[in-house]
């Protein structure tokens, strides 16, 4: 059976409900007991080509050597001064933190560093909306990792109402000159965009809630989040349609398995720039199935709900 017939077939599976309702509007995040039809639907929601996650051993032996190639791609980045941009957005729970700090866990701390910004103080408010971001852009020789970044108005704060229609409307004709004033002044800025499906979302906000040590991890967003999918769904929609540009592309990397997802985020990494000694069997092209761009790639059949 093809993989988009499968995917098709779970989310009908989904949407079967005798009495007509939208199944996901009555699932209850407090009952301990995940429905059995959203658990199994989870791995190939959204489109996820694969049927089972990568083994954790095949994972491992994958990671060490990318990690080693990291830190050559890290060295060329202090040997010739480039300055290095990632930005990490994404649906909440499609594990941009988890990416980020495989990414940094073997790398030298004193030039590579995530920022993860709170929301604005009262100061940050009166300011130019990317001012508080551009005083995070890395010098010559570091790279800065962004979890989230102002494509916050895009997503959160436009699905919210944290931001009016016309600062939204500013902000997606601001975006990408910002960006092209960046990448014109040599900073080589790679955009991420990781993606799940909707069963996959609510799995893992289910697991936030009744797994204690992950507790921490579930807000109030989290929690209106969850009904709101179409209204995220469009948010992406516009954001790819106004900001994603020739000088400027998202990369769409599909995140149901976090382990395969951090494996091809890495990879795509390394494509950024040539370095001395790189190991062409290790750094190879990320997965096409994992890694891609436009919206036929975030959304392979149309629209999911």
């Amino acid at each position: 059976m093809a993989k988009d017939e499968k995917s098709a077939k779970s989310e009908s599976k989904m949407k079967a409900d005798k009495s007509g309702k939208d199944p996901f509007a009555s699932f209850d995040i407090n009952d301990p007991e995940l429905p059995e039809a959203i658990a199994e639907a989870a791995l190939a929601s959204g489109g996820f080509p694969y049927d089972a996650k990568i083994k954790r051993k095949a994972y491992e032996d994958d990671l060490t050597p990318l990690q080693l190639e990291l830190l050559k791609f890290q060295a060329h980045i202090e040997k010739t001064g480039e300055r290095v941009v990632i930005l990490f957005e994404g649906r909440d729970t499609s594990g941009k933190g988890g990416a980020i700090s495989t990414i940094l866990e073997r790398i030298n701390p004193r030039h590579a560093r995530a920022v993860a910004l709170t929301k604005p103080t009262e100061a940050e408010r009166g300011q130019w909306y990317f001012q508080r971001y551009i005083q995070h852009l890395p010098t010559a020789g570091d790279m800065t990792l962004f979890d989230r970044s102002w494509y916050n108005r895009a997503g959160v704060e436009h699905v919210m109402g944290f931001c009016t229609p016309e600062q939204h409307a500013s902000f997606l004709r601001d975006a990408p000159e910002f960006e092209g004033l960046l990448v014109r002044d040599g900073i080589k800025l790679l955009k991420l965009y990781l993606t799940v499906g909707r069963e996959m979302q609510i799995t893992r906000f289910h697991e936030r809630k009744h797994n204690p040590l992950k507790r921490w991890k579930l807000t109030d967003i989290d929690i209106a989040a969850i009904g709101k999918w179409d209204a995220y769904s469009d948010a992406e929609t516009e954001m790819f349609r106004f900001t994603d540009t020739a000088d400027c592309p998202w990369t769409i990397v599909r995140a149901n398995d976090q382990r395969r997802m951090r494996l091809e985020v890495i990879r795509k990494i390394l494509t950024l720039l040539p370095y001395e000694g790189r190991d062409e069997s290790v750094a190879t092209v990320p997965d096409p199935k994992i890694v891609g761009s436009g919206l036929d790639f975030l959304r392979p059949g149309g629209r999911q709900t």
